[in-house]
């Protein structure tokens, strides 16, 4: 994917002592970013708010996210923003949740067709209700000739579901005959996974500092690097983003094998 580095100098400008754009090996910006968006609701109880202020906060870190991914040149950006467990969370913030998921889509699809956004749905959308699903399946349909970067929402997904579904689908088409058991393989589990033509993610970034995986692309996730910040969601920013792509080009990714000297 094309990067403008001027637009990206622009974008990035001064920042904290830290951490810079010179930091970074633009010719290794990781081809599949992945997020677990977590902290939403701490980070709003921390401030003596609702936890849905959280929620509505991290719309603005998600936004970010996007335009900081566009401009480094990340080809896949995938983020986690609903679960099948979510479900058991409190009515009130579940219906606030698809009502937000519908109302930003609407507000953010300029910024797709700015930046040539593509997006994509990871999950089963079924479930949802009609007004966040009818605005979904309108992002995805103006969207669908954009040719930048692909963003993946993860909405009503569970990984454990997603495998299972997979293995039902391949089950039915070895018993219609269409299959043969002997072409089961990697390449066909993954071809029939909601991320299917899309990349494994390179770097995995959870915010909010938890140590867990939460149902999230296990197949995927394989030989991802993960990064994880005590920063919550709503606090994320360009320059977080920066420190998670230098921890991972600080890795050596040998894919099980050894480098050879």
């Amino acid at each position: 994917m094309g990067r403008d580095d001027q637009k990206l100098r622009a974008y990035y400008g001064a920042g904290p002592a830290d951490i810079s754009l010179d930091d970074i090996d633009l010719g290794g910006i990781p081809r599949h970013v992945s997020i677990i968006m977590d902290g939403n609701g701490r980070w709003a109880k921390a401030r003596g708010l609702d936890r849905s202020e959280g929620h509505v906060a991290g719309v603005d870190s998600l936004r970010e996210a996007v335009t900081t991914s566009v401009r480094l040149g990340v080809d896949v950006l995938s983020v986690y923003a609903f679960s099948t467990e979510n479900w058991k969370r409190p009515r009130r913030e579940v219906n606030l949740l698809m009502h937000l998921f519908a109302t930003t889509l609407m507000q953010e699809l300029p910024l797709f067709f700015q930046e040539d956004v593509r997006l994509r749905f990871l999950g089963d959308l079924e479930a949802l209700p009609r007004e966040t699903r009818d605005v979904f399946q309108r992002g995805l349909d103006e969207t669908a000739g954009h040719t930048g970067m692909t963003f993946a929402l993860a909405v009503n997904y569970g990984s454990r579901a997603e495998l299972v579904r997979a293995t039902c689908q391949i089950a039915r088409e070895v018993q219609a005959g269409s299959l043969a058991v002997e072409d089961i393989d990697e390449e066909c589990v993954s071809s029939r996974l909601y991320s299917s033509g899309l990349p494994d993610p390179d770097l995995l970034i959870r915010t909010s500092g938890e140590l867990r995986l939460s149902n999230y692309l296990l197949w995927q996730l394989a030989y991802t690097e993960f990064y994880v910040t005590d920063t919550y969601w709503p606090d994320f920013s360009r320059w977080d983003y920066l420190r998670a792509i230098r921890s991972y080009q600080r890795r050596d990714r040998r894919f099980g094998g050894v480098r050879q000297p």
